[in-house]
């Protein structure tokens, strides 16, 4: 009993305020939402914004990576080994390659790019797009594909 109370005492602690715990004939393990105060009309501020902000400068990437680099924004193409359409409703922002070369001591392909294997997925077009705009990326949308049912 003392390792259920402590228990208990340690879980009360965890609980939001507005949620109490109900003594009633419900069940032990019942939580009943509280009603909170709405604030007052005199309360309530609103911010209203005029343009779209740009915070490219604020990023922290170079800007020869931002004005000069091409995106490409596209829906992956799906899996040759798979049946089903997993990952194929996503959209993705993959960038452009730049320069690689062969490095002479192991033969692996090298670049100086951070951003050559960087992919960002999203869950719509308009998603990408508006990141893009935001972070000032100049980008290529690509059509999404429509799979065809047998």
């Amino acid at each position: 009993m003392a390792t259920l109370f402590r228990f208990w005492a340690s879980a009360r602690q965890v609980l939001p305020k507005h949620f109490t715990r109900t003594l009633s004939s419900a069940p032990s393990s019942s939580l009943t939402h509280t009603e909170k105060k709405e604030p007052k009309e005199s309360e309530i501020t609103s911010i209203t914004v005029d343009a779209k902000d740009d915070i490219t400068s604020l990023s922290g990437v170079p800007e020869e990576h931002i004005k000069t680099r091409m995106v490409r924004i596209c829906v992956p193409a799906r899996n040759p080994m798979q049946s089903g359409t997993f990952n194929t409703k996503n959209w993705r922002i993959e960038f452009e390659t730049r320069e690689r070369w062969e490095n002479p001591l192991m033969g692996w392909t090298s670049t100086a790019d951070p951003l050559s294997n960087m992919i960002v997925n999203f869950s719509s077009k308009e998603a990408a797009v508006e990141f893009c705009e935001k972070n000032g990326l100049l980008g290529v949308l690509c059509g999404g594909r429509k799979g065809t049912s047998i």
